[in-house]
């Protein structure tokens, strides 16, 4: 059952020759990998008037000049992140540029900031979206997390069917979306133009307002930086895209970079000439299209494509974030199941493990985004820095042909990256403080995995001439708790491994365990019994006491020693809570006992 759920949920499983087919084209990719930028114009603008309406809606003309700084930002993100798609085209981003040019530690702070925001890319686009959801219809308004959680596990699970087949749905809200703030933006400028629009009550640029400063300045920017995150993810996940990869790569992200600088220059410049105000139960987007539109089908069309890129836009981390920790497994610094395909030829347990942990972080912030964007926009920023510092050191050492212009561009791109950067820990150490403690965490844990795979290797690596270990004296142990047709399989089963077979049974009274010693003496299977007397009904101790002895007497590297566990299999899974885990509880006990080897004889019931 359980098998025809996963087939009709995740699809049938492909061969891997098939991997080609699910390489994405400009197209498709641009869906499934810009959706994480492009969806931030509907909450990066907000996030900058939310920071200036604390002064007074008379400083919103300020939102201006700021969406100018990010702009100029996104274009040095934009040239940065395209040389490092030709300079690393088999993925990685900032995690392999950090890693290879400054060293293994900036190269795991770079990865661990990479991972965590794509599971805060997850939590804030799917909160985002909701908060679309109920603008819209606000009777769904005190259901928020429920919808959430949901559409993660709805993403979750079309993301395990296969990139490509996911960047197929996701496609059609994606280009919906550019159509609908296109049209947004298109008649909202027309109505300027022709005067049919009323300036909202806001100052006019340059207009001195009292109680602004520098310090709110840089909070509104860095909080209005967040439209920004999700620049990287082309980046990471150049290895997606259909060959030529890098030439594909390169221009899907000028192509992403145009379209959302125009959308965000777009939506600030209408916010500030409409005079619109954030509200706690109305996005500015949704106040926006009300005042251009009305409430009528066009108005609830924006909100349903804003939805749904919202929610979508959580693609982008499940596309980015299973690379990457692939490629952070291949260097045993990630658990080795991340670089397992799945099925579907994905990284099923990246996807799972992205798609649990966004979960837990709308549960724990109770699907807040103004709590979360913060920490977001940190995540990202720290690598945004690193791998600008990463190709500057790569461009002074190789010196390669124009060189000089690459360094330039990389230098722009990190100066301003470690202003906004450091413009986070100073206006919202109160949000963003949990990052400080993250990062020396974070490169314990990877450096703690890191060493058990060096020790694993070390433990296992033989010399080719080596010679093969003899073993002389082989003893079976069979633990039986009566005289049943699994047990008389479980000894015929030993007797093939070994002549030197042990049945032992455990019995919590002297009664039991003559009653056992009679019927095994008339039963004569040509096996010794050993019986031992549990006076704290245990199994385990006793049983592991008499193997112990057995190695005492036997102490040397020619013996060994396995257990063959009898196990009935019942017809269905829920009978197995019927009856107690004995065979279950042995096999976990001795699985970490040396020199002592675990086989079950599994015994399936027809009935």
């Amino acid at each position: 059952m359980l098998t025809k759920l996963k087939r009709f949920l995740i699809g049938r499983p492909l061969k891997t020759n098939e991997l080609q087919e699910q390489k994405l084209n400009k197209i498709k990719a641009l869906a499934v990998l810009s959706s994480d930028a492009l969806s931030s114009v509907a909450y990066g603008p907000e996030q900058i008037l939310i920071v200036l309406a604390t002064v007074g809606y008379m400083a919103f003309w300020y939102s201006l000049p700021i969406a100018l700084g990010i702009l100029i930002l996104l274009v040095a993100l934009i040239l940065s992140y395209r040389q490092i798609i030709y300079a690393y085209p088999n993925g990685g981003g900032a995690y392999r540029v950090a890693r290879e040019n400054l060293g293994t530690n900036y190269g795991l702070i770079a990865g661990g900031s990479l991972l965590i925001d794509y599971i805060l890319t997850v939590a804030v686009s799917v909160s985002a979206g909701t908060d679309a959801l109920t603008s819209a219809f606000p009777g769904l308004h005190p259901y928020n997390v429920a919808i959430a959680v949901a559409l993660v596990i709805v993403i979750t699970i079309l993301n395990l069917r296969g990139l490509s087949e996911s960047a197929t749905v996701l496609a059609y809200p994606v280009y919906l979306f550019i159509l609908a703030l296109g049209l947004v933006i298109v008649c909202g400028l027309y109505d300027i133009l022709t005067g049919h629009a009323t300036h909202g009550h806001v100052a006019a640029v340059g207009t001195p307002v009292a109680g602004i400063s520098l310090f709110i300045l840089l909070k509104a920017f860095s909080s209005g930086c967040s439209a920004l995150t999700g620049v990287e993810a082309i980046s990471n996940a150049v290895p997606n895209f259909k060959d030529p990869a890098p030439r594909n790569a390169g221009k899907t992200l000028a192509i992403m970079g145009c379209i959302l600088g125009a959308l965000f220059l777009g939506i600030i410049y209408l916010s500030y000439w409409y005079g619109i105000v954030p509200k706690a139960d109305e996005t500015v987007l949704s106040q926006l299209a009300s005042h251009i539109f009305g409430r009528n089908g066009i108005y609830y069309f924006i909100q349903a494509t804003t939805m749904m890129i919202l929610v979508l836009a959580a693609n982008t981390g499940f596309s980015a974030f299973p690379l990457l920790a692939n490629n952070m497994a291949d260097d045993k610094y990630m658990p080795r199941p991340f670089t397992v395909r799945g099925d579907r030829l994905g990284y099923s347990n990246g996807i799972l493990t992205l798609g649990f942990a966004s979960i837990l972080l709308i549960l724990i912030f109770h699907g807040n985004t103004e709590n979360l964007i913060p920490l977001y926009a940190v995540g990202v920023f720290i690598p945004f820095t690193l791998s600008q510092v990463g190709m500057i050191a790569k461009w002074l050492r190789q010196r390669p042909k124009g060189w000089a212009v690459k360094l330039v561009i990389n230098l722009t791109g990190a100066l301003i990256c470690f202003f906004v950067l450091m413009t986070f820990f100073v206006t919202k150490l109160d949000k963003v403080w949990m990052a400080i403690l993250f990062i020396p965490g974070m490169l314990f844990i990877f450096r703690a995995i890191h060493k058990h795979y060096l020790n694993v290797a070390d433990q296992l690596r033989i010399p080719l001439d080596s010679e093969m270990p003899v073993i002389t004296n082989h003893i079976v142990v069979v633990p039986v708790a009566g005289i049943t047709r699994v047990v008389e399989r479980s000894i015929a089963y030993a007797k093939s491994l070994s002549e030197n077979v042990v049945a032992v049974y455990i019995g919590f009274s002297n009664e039991s365990i003559k009653e056992m010693e009679k019927k095994w003496e008339a039963w004569d299977c040509g096996v010794r019994l050993v019986t031992i007397h549990s006076q704290y009904r245990s199994i385990i101790h006793p049983l592991s006491k008499f193997i112990d002895t057995i190695k005492y007497k036997f102490n040397d590297e020619h013996t060994m020693i396995t257990v063959v566990v009898p196990q009935f299999i019942p017809k269905r899974w829920w009978e197995m809570v019927l009856h107690n885990q004995t065979a279950l509880l042995i096999r976990a006990y001795f699985m970490r006992t040396k020199n002592v080897v675990i086989s079950t004889y599994p015994y399936t019931f027809k009935k």
